[in-house]
């Protein structure tokens, strides 16, 4: 689930920017690493909640699956906060995000994250330069946790 963002000027091209990042929460959601990496231009880069990083669509394809593989992923929700286009063919997503662990119903806090996603515009279609989740730890400012938790717990209620 995503909201959009609440004030901040609208471009022609906002929705396609939005939906980009629609499709990648979805994409994860639904663990379809092929179509999740499709999304990307051919020398963007991630940079992973852990740190992990992959460049180029094949490398991000292949850390994708692999975290697929290995983990039982959860779902994201999530809190588009600013887009703001750099140029007519650039623009920085700004979210926030919140995992509801497999056969959960509720947020995981600790897994809640600030994502940036930059994406460019090519032949009328954006795709994905960079995409960076990083936790969203506060530390020494738990109220800001729990503040960031509440917001995203408000959304998937709404969703439910």
């Amino acid at each position: 689930m995503i909201t959009p963002p609440a004030n901040h000027h609208h471009s022609p091209d906002q929705p396609l920017v939005i939906a980009l990042y629609q499709d990648l929460l979805k994409n994860w959601n639904d663990r379809h690493a092929s179509d999740y990496a499709d999304l990307f231009l051919d020398d963007a880069n991630i940079i992973g909640f852990d740190g992990s990083q992959a460049n180029g669509k094949k490398d991000i394809h292949a850390h994708i699956e692999q975290v697929f593989r290995s983990h039982d992923t959860g779902t994201y929700i999530s809190i588009v906060e600013e887009i703001r286009f750099i140029s007519n063919e650039i623009a920085l997503l700004r979210a926030v995000a919140g995992l509801v662990p497999p056969g959960q119903r509720d947020i995981n806090p600790a897994t809640n994250a600030i994502q940036t996603m930059i994406a460019q515009k090519q032949e009328n279609r954006f795709r994905i330069a960079v995409f960076q989740n990083t936790p969203a730890a506060f530390h020494e400012r738990p109220d800001l946790r729990e503040q960031l938790t509440n917001e995203l717990r408000s959304v998937l209620s709404r969703s439910a």
